[in-house]
């Protein structure tokens, strides 16, 4: 798969902000930084709120996005473990983005009723605030970690995945929720390109790679912000949506980052996967196919997915597995320079 073609093709359907006000939790991280990036360049928002509670990585996003330069932009300080102030900040938003979590896998683990309060109990107060509110769509962010969980970060994500999926159940026709899974993105902090390039300008003489055999699902930010816009324009209520991106080992992302530099192979850590799984067999009972994604479909009794098979979605085959190992799409040396290339800004 040709990457460029790849960050092209999540751009249809897309849905249209112009006018309307928007909220981003966890909007000073990675994905929130991009999001308010791509959609002021794209359209016209009536408001454009970050919602988080740092209030020095704020501070740093105002002095980029500030509300002189873009006066549609609201910075609101919160924790999503505060469900009045969620819903103080979700008053007369239509569309809500949830990107906050708690996420760095060993800290989850040494600090789980924290994980839990953020990733669990934070999607419940998504949820509760936004039905309070009459928001119209809300897309939560997932992870490939939360299909078939081995650490407690992916468990306390399956559990949000599943609190946004079963909320169309509450919020009647008013408010429909949707979740967007994908896998590592490429620069994010914590992941591991930042921690390879660190090393190499430190000038370490090896890479740490934890087993050679090891591979993962990557995407740009920019495709998972172009993801989730085009998910928030087909989105039904219910659905998982997954999209089709391609795999690559950890082996050959540290050679094309520093060719030559040999390796140090340090075993695999608790809560660590050999490989990564977006849809396992169990889901692909409910898995739809399209030409870019897949989507995993609720077991609602009300559930149409007519819509889908419309526009040409196929049930995907009996014991279907979307894992980074057997993906059918594999990045070469030359594309993964260019996927890296979208870090260095």
């Amino acid at each position: 798969m040709d990457q460029q073609n790849t960050l092209h093709k999540f751009g249809k359907p897309m849905i249209n902000l112009d006018g309307r006000s928007i909220l981003v939790t966890g909007g000073t991280g990675s994905f929130g930084r991009s999001f308010v990036r791509i959609v002021l360049e794209r359209f016209k928002p009536k408001r454009l709120i970050v919602f988080s509670r740092d209030e020095l990585k704020q501070y740093e996003m105002a002095q980029v996005f500030s509300d002189t330069a873009y006066p549609c932009m609201r910075y609101f300080i919160g924790d999503v473990r505060d469900a009045d102030r969620l819903e103080m900040a979700m008053r007369d938003v239509d569309i809500v983005v949830h990107a906050a979590a708690l996420k760095h896998v060993p800290a989850a683990e040494y600090n789980p009723f924290e994980c839990i309060f953020t990733n669990v109990h934070g999607a419940e107060n998504i949820v509760k605030a936004s039905i309070r509110s009459g928001v119209s769509k809300v897309v939560a962010l997932s992870t490939d970690k939360a299909a078939n969980p081995v650490n407690l970060y992916g468990a306390s994500k399956l559990a949000s995945d599943k609190i946004f999926v079963a909320a169309n159940n509450l919020s009647g026709d008013r408010t429909h929720f949707s979740v967007v899974r994908y896998g590592n993105v490429v620069g994010s902090r914590g992941s591991v390109v930042p921690a390879f390039r660190r090393l190499i300008k430190e000038g370490a003489d090896s890479l740490p790679i934890t087993d050679p055999r090891m591979t993962r699902f990557w995407i740009t930010i920019e495709q998972g912000v172009s993801f989730v816009l085009s998910s928030l324009e087909m989105m039904q209520g219910g659905e998982i949506f997954v999209p089709k991106i391609p795999s690559t080992k950890i082996t050959e992302l540290a050679n094309v980052l520093a060719p030559g530099l040999s390796h140090k192979i340090i075993g695999i850590r608790p809560g660590e996967k050999l490989h990564e799984v977006m849809i396992t067999e169990d889901d692909a009972r409910a898995t739809l196919e399209l030409e870019d994604r897949y989507l995993i479909q609720p077991w609602f009794n009300s559930w149409d997915s007519a819509p889908y098979l419309t526009i040409g979605a196929k049930p995907v085959v009996e014991g279907f597995r979307y894992s980074s190992d057997t993906n059918p799409v594999w990045l070469g040396d030359g594309e993964i320079a260019q996927m890296l290339e979208h870090t260095l800004a």
